[in-house]
């Protein structure tokens, strides 16, 4: 894998995955066993991660994404990003559907195999800054 590999393979899931509302998109960039672990809990496997996409897709309206900044290791096995999203609550982080316009920031350290293929995502955003701004309290 040459330096810049795992960089652009990121960059590609998240325009090809997020900013185009793929889910199924993800399997191409994805191993099998793919494991992300978002706040703390893991979704494991590729069709549990794609099916989890979806369910977080339907939970916001206007969905918006950018990428803030992409980075790698010298080795390319590991990639960190930091992203932004915006949209409006359909149901998200739980709540009910009240429509209220949010914005999101979270950052991502990606696992890359050898083989290009995503191993690990490791996600840790700002979704209590989020949910208090959902509810009013921001």
């Amino acid at each position: 894998m040459t330096e810049n590999n795992a960089v652009e393979t990121v960059e590609r899931f998240w325009r090809e995955v997020w900013q185009a509302k793929d889910p199924q998109a993800a399997a191409r960039f994805v191993a099998q066993d793919f494991v992300i672990t978002s706040g703390g809990v893991d979704i494991v496997g590729r069709e549990a991660f794609i099916e989890w996409i979806g369910v977080f897709l339907s939970k916001i309206e206007d969905f918006d994404f950018a990428a803030i900044e992409t980075f790698q290791n010298a080795q390319g096995t590991r990639v960190a990003s930091r992203w932004k999203l915006a949209g409006k609550n359909n149901g998200f982080i739980g709540g009910r559907a009240c429509q209220s316009a949010f914005e999101m920031l979270g950052t991502a350290v990606w696992e890359v195999r050898p083989d290009g293929l995503l191993a690990h995502n490791w996600v840790e955003r700002n979704a209590l800054e989020v949910h208090r701004e959902i509810i009013g309290l921001a």
